[in-house]
């Protein structure tokens, strides 16, 4: 039996701290999306009890560095299944970009074993698995548009924003986001993204109030750090984006555009500036 997965890519459209816990790690509020750029992935059984992962992609891990891997890994040994799997990832998301990809090839190695190995797991039963590799593979489990508090994980779903072009740009980079959240002051923090305006303008399906409501306190860090990518935010807003954010802990900056004529102008006029870009729509 052979099944296939689908490994979106998410955005930020807004992303706050509000303080570092005991447990060392940050309370955060998010509004979490997802978007028409993915990974792919195959799967199927092995009768020798081993874990083979291969990708068409020469730069990443193949073995327990990889999260897919990893989430096989755990997945059989929380399930006791003592059967094998190939795993062939067919890898379209940028790395270390700020796009959830790793999370979501392991949100959808959970999902894909679940289903070839007739597990019967829930859907919150794979997300509580999910959490114990990284606080975004929830949201990627469940997909969708949501609210996530806590480290991540603590969900709330949502309607989805008003349907609109995405372009996204990752400069020549690799971010680390545990070195960005490391630098973060959360205490420091001079102005919080206001998630309110931003959970306002998504139930009234106002793009505009959408686009003048994004927010990353993430940005001030990393761009400290890259001034690239600051650039890049300065170029897609020359180029007409209705509203520009870098997502996650970056590098990648997305623009919000409404047409598809001005979007692909924005794609293209970007393509000069850096390599990876996308013009993609919003899943819904």
């Amino acid at each position: 039996m052979l099944v296939w997965e689908k490994a979106p890519a998410k955005i930020n459209l807004s992303l706050d701290v509000l303080y570092k816990r005991p447990d060392g790690y940050h309370e955060v509020e998010m509004v979490m999306t997802m978007v028409d750029l993915a990974d792919r992935l195959e799967m199927h059984e092995l009768t020798r009890d081993t874990i083979i992962l291969s990708s068409q992609a020469g730069y990443i891990p193949l073995d327990e560095k990889n999260l897919a891997f990893q989430a096989a890994k755990l997945i059989k040994e929380h399930y006791g299944v003592e059967k094998g799997v190939y795993i062939h990832l067919d890898k379209k998301i940028p790395v270390a970009a700020g796009l959830a990809g790793g999370s979501s090839d392991a949100a959808a190695t959970l999902r894909g074993l679940n289903r070839l190995w007739k597990l019967g797991a829930s859907q919150e039963e794979l997300m509580k698995l999910g959490a114990r590799l990284g606080s975004d593979i929830p949201f990627c489990i469940a997909g969708g548009t949501a609210v996530a508090r806590g480290r991540g994980e603590q969900l709330t779903r949502i309607s989805a924003p008003p349907q609109c072009w995405v372009v996204l740009a990752k400069p020549p980079i690799n971010v680390s986001t545990s070195d960005v959240y490391g630098r973060l002051r959360a205490a420091e923090i001079p102005k919080h993204p206001d998630t309110d305006a931003v959970l306002e303008a998504i139930r009234n399906g106002d793009f505009q109030s959408l686009c003048g409501s994004l927010g990353n306190v993430l940005e001030d860090v990393t761009l400290s750090l890259y001034p690239e990518v600051e650039r890049l935010k300065d170029v897609m807003l020359k180029l007409g984006a209705e509203g520009v954010l870098m997502s996650g802990s970056g590098p990648t900056v997305f623009g919000l555009v409404a047409k598809q004529k001005k979007a692909e102008r924005i794609y293209n006029g970007l393509r000069g500036f850096c390599k990876e870009v996308y013009a993609v729509r919003m899943l819904v």
